[in-house]
């Protein structure tokens, strides 16, 4: 069978990996994929976010099944004209996708349908901002409602800065028409984790958990990022919390949007801060993290394609996976400048040394391939992953890794899965 993968990023690598390990796939391809994914996938430039170029691409193609990576195109209704036409795609449609285009959504929604989550007000103006915050204490969460690529949340100190961060994202000054309207929150403190879920609009099907490193700097330090590093190991979830995320919040979303008339295929993100109060949903995203996804797939023994399929024909049942034991580790190497403005068009050295050893896969995000060699094209550029019989040995791959891999500006946490090696697996 033929796959079609859309998305550019190093999520989007690792899924194309993996889609070519399956028995079942005689050709993947990517659209418009990057300078690392061309050596797993047949590359087509197209415009993800433009709709008629990917239904044309497809159309032409004839893939058997397409899998939808990042969330612009779910945002566009990639997934509606897919199947309109016939043609079987793995992602929600359109209106099931506002669980993570629209902040304000998925707040009501879980409010709703009694999903967990932190207390919050929605304002679309100076006014409501201020009566807001007479309600909340500081440090205060303030998130544009739209899709800001991971850095549309901030963490305000007190109510004043708050209300600055709100006033810049509300005129359109911080981040444009995804920010016209911001959720405050209570904030929130515990362990982060994401926990995914495969869905078929009835039924869900868990992944192992991962945890994703946000801030840029080592000591979750400096502004947020789209993800500097992620781990996952069989400790940091049990079977009884499993149960419990699957019966008060991946189940009930699921029964949720089929109740209100908009089914969920695909998979569901959940974004849960582990509180003294127990599990608290912080964000949903309506597909794989980026970059979760790296060492999720780096454990995943059980043949992806299958799953896929099983999600959009609605059979996806519990246990159908199959796990490596022991650990991954992804540790993103970025530009210079970034989060900002990201120092782009550097030759990358050192790739063949780093892919040769065992255990050891490299994710490209932000790259091009040229003539003479493979160059940085965006902010996160690689995502070096290792897998391993245990944490400890997981981590000392991927720096090994790491270190055989050069160019100008690179920067990257060296803390990655540090506090869990320190014995806090909450961490």
């Amino acid at each position: 069978m033929k796959v079609l993968v859309l998305g550019s990023g190093g999520r989007e690598h690792a899924l194309a990996w993996k889609i070519a390990q399956s028995p079942r796939v005689d050709k993947v391809y990517c659209a418009p994929g990057n300078g690392g994914i061309c050596g797993a996938a047949e590359c087509h430039a197209a415009d993800q976010g433009n709709l008629s170029a990917v239904v044309d691409l497809a159309t032409r193609l004839k893939p058997d099944l397409t899998v939808v990576g990042p969330e612009l195109p779910l945002t566009v209704g990639v997934v509606d004209e897919f199947l309109k036409r016939g043609m079987p795609v793995f992602g929600p449609t359109k209106a099931a996708a506002q669980l993570e285009s629209s902040k304000s959504f998925a707040k009501e929604f879980m409010l709703r349908h009694n999903i967990p989550t932190a207390g919050f007000s929605i304002c679309t103006s100076a006014a409501e901002v201020t009566d807001a915050l007479e309600h909340l204490h500081a440090p205060v969460v303030v998130k544009a409602d739209g899709l800001a690529a991971g850095k549309g949340v901030v963490i305000a100190q007190t109510k004043e800065e708050a209300a600055t961060v709100a006033g810049e994202m509300l005129s359109g000054a911080m981040l444009g028409d995804a920010g016209r309207r911001v959720v405050l929150e209570e904030f929130l403190e515990g362990d982060e984790l994401s926990f995914l879920v495969l869905c078929d609009g009835e039924r869900v099907a868990p992944l192992v958990a991962a945890r994703d490193h946000k801030r840029v700097g080592d000591n979750d330090t400096g502004p947020n990022t789209g993800g500097m590093g992620a781990y996952s190991t069989d400790e940091m979830l049990d079977d009884p919390m499993r149960d419990w995320l699957l019966t008060h919040v991946a189940r009930p979303v699921v029964a949720g949007m089929k109740a209100e008339g908009t089914e969920y295929r695909g998979t569901l993100y959940c974004g849960l801060m582990m509180t003294a109060r127990g599990p608290m949903v912080l964000e949903f995203n309506c597909r794989f993290g980026d970059p979760e996804t790296q060492p999720i797939v780096m454990r995943m023994e059980s043949d992806i394609v299958e799953a896929f399929e099983a999600a959009v024909q609605g059979r996806v049942s519990d246990g159908d996976f199959k796990w490596s034991p022991g650990a991954a580790v992804c540790v993103v190497l970025a530009s210079g400048g970034y989060p900002g403005k990201a120092d782009t068009g550097k030759k990358i050295s050192g790739l063949d040394r780093a892919t040769a050893i065992a255990g050891v896969e490299v994710f490209h995000a932000g790259t091009a391939k040229r003539d003479d060699g493979i160059y940085t094209s965006g902010g996160r550029v690689l995502g070096v992953t290792a897998r391993g019989a245990d944490l400890r040995s997981a981590v000392d791959l991927v720096y090994k890794a790491v270190g055989e891999i050069q160019f100008e500006g690179m920067h990257y946490r060296r803390d990655i899965a540090a506090k869990a090696l320190k014995g806090d697996p909450g961490k």
